[in-house]
């Protein structure tokens, strides 16, 4: 398999992830500021700019460099109200 097809597949499979992330929402399955979505769409996002790493589009990159920075602000804001709480 060439670069340029791992790449795509990498770039569908992170479509794939922030799909079920927002099916999962919108079908009440899946909390969107939970770690589970919140994971989904940072990987998911990671996965595409991975992908397009190979086939730039600067809309896109921009697009998931914001998605996966939302992403990762809710999960460091999990982490630190974790760490809030008593034991």
């Amino acid at each position: 398999m060439s670069g340029g097809a791992i790449a795509q597949a990498g770039g569908v499979l992170g479509v794939l992830l922030i799909l079920v992330a927002y099916a999962g929402a919108q079908l009440g399955r899946l909390e969107p500021r939970r770690a589970p979505a919140l994971l989904l769409n940072l990987v998911g996002a990671a996965l595409i700019l991975g992908s397009l790493a190979v086939h730039f589009n600067l809309a896109a990159a921009l697009m998931e460099a914001a998605w996966a920075l939302v992403a990762l602000y809710g999960l460091v804001r999990l982490a630190v109200g974790r760490a809030r709480r008593p034991h």
